[in-house]
């Protein structure tokens, strides 16, 4: 029997407006295929999504890699001890190929007053070079530091958290406090808040506010122009812990990935990528059950169609073709449907977010949305090369079908 005509058979059965039982069981079938091609694009979609976003936030607040006077059995998060310039380790890092980027930075405990309200807070520390554009998405109310003040600027940004909590209004004016390292005593001095920003999360928010590092140095007594650190944004943050293993550094330097610094974000982050291979599977199990069933049903349906074929010839290879061709029909169907639902659903949340979420718990307010095409084109591919070499299964009863019995059969 020629290819054409099994193709021919595959598709009057495939396409027959005949009531029947196998009707409704292909119909479930082409919904369980397209439910789950849609499932694992929009697991895709948020898993890639929660990563950019929540990982872009860590990167935009410290870069990719923090490098700083080196201390053994010292907390990641904490002021860093002031250190000098160092000519050597800043084209060192300005110089590799994988960096965009290089900053200097520093961070002091200090502690926030108004009207009698402290709150303890960490000082980040930073120059008018320093590239705002990383930090400005998060100004939530008013405006970036302004370092025209020969001495140092009088503006702080805070968090919205400090801000609810210590009542604090744009424009207001409050004092920080240190601990002067020389005579033991806490020095303060009066600023402006002139921003309010937001990252949503809770390790950034309820800790940094966002200072003039001349402030640093003149209330802390460092010598000149002292630093905490280097903050390295890389063109491709991929290469982070390949960058920090290559860089050598003097001996009075160490390195630090943004990873290594805040594991907690990113060990809940790679917990999405198993919540992933989970959705993945169980998907792909319901798919491929539904089907093999689909198919089971529908030789049995056609068991006296499968008799009169192999009584006028037809050969075992080609009747099976047929179910094939019926299968392929139905899987396509399916990865179609899927294809358009899941990758609409996704451009829908992407454009108007009615997924909402809680920030605090999940560092989004919106479910985040990254569709990656060829992510999507090997989800559509792979289900359906995998589920007609399990409908190859199936079709091996034909070969047990008998044509006296078959066509006997009711």
């Amino acid at each position: 029997m020629p290819l054409n005509f099994s193709l021919f058979i595959g598709k009057r059965i495939a396409f027959n407006r005949q009531k029947s039982f196998s009707r409704f069981i292909i119909r479930l079938s082409v919904a369980a295929t397209a439910v789950s091609v849609m499932a694992m694009i929009i697991t895709l979609a948020f898993v890639n999504g929660f990563q950019k976003t929540v990982s872009e936030k860590v990167f935009s607040f410290w870069g990719h890699i923090r490098v700083q006077h080196y201390e053994a059995n010292k907390s990641l998060v904490s002021e860093e001890t002031p250190i000098e310039p160092n000519d050597t380790v800043y084209n060192l890092l300005k110089n590799n190929p994988a960096v965009a980027q290089v900053q200097t930075f520093a961070t002091k405990s200090a502690v926030l007053e108004k009207q009698k309200e402290i709150e303890g807070i960490l000082l980040k520390g930073i120059d008018a070079a320093y590239d705002s554009s990383q930090l400005k998405k998060f100004i939530t109310q008013g405006r970036w530091l302004h370092f025209s003040d020969s001495l140092y600027s009088r503006e702080i940004i805070v968090s919205a958290p400090i801000a609810t909590e210590l009542n604090i209004q744009l424009n207001d004016t409050i004092n920080v406090h240190f601990i002067s390292p020389v005579e033991g005593t806490a020095v303060h001095r009066p600023v402006k808040v002139v921003g309010i920003y937001k990252t949503g999360i809770e390790e950034y928010d309820k800790l940094f506010a966002i200072g003039d590092i001349r402030l640093l140095r003149r209330l802390s007594e460092w010598n000149g122009n002292e630093i905490g650190g280097y903050e390295v944004f890389l063109k491709d943050y991929h290469l982070m812990d390949t960058v920090n293993k290559q860089l050598d550094l003097p001996v009075a330097w160490a390195s630090k990935t943004i990873k290594q610094v805040y594991p907690n974000i990113f060990d809940w982050l790679n917990i999405q990528d198993v919540n992933r291979n989970v959705v993945f599977i169980v998907m792909a199990i319901v798919a491929i059950i539904n089907l093999i069933t689909c198919l089971l049903i529908l030789v049995l349906e056609r068991t006296r169609m499968v008799g009169i074929l192999k009584a006028i010839g037809a050969s075992n290879n080609s009747i099976q073709q047929i179910f094939l061709y019926h299968a392929s029909m139905i899987t396509l169907a399916g990865v179609v449907i899927g294809l358009v639902g899941g990758v609409g659903l996704c451009l829908l949340q992407q454009y108007i977010g009615f997924i909402r979420l809680d920030e605090t718990t999940y560092y989004v307010s919106t479910a985040p949305i990254h569709i990656i095409w060829w992510q999507v084109a090997l989800v559509c591919v792979s289900t359906a090369i995998v589920c007609f070499v399990c409908l190859i299964i199936p079709t091996l009863l034909v070969r047990n079908i008998k044509p006296v019995k078959a066509i006997q059969f009711r």
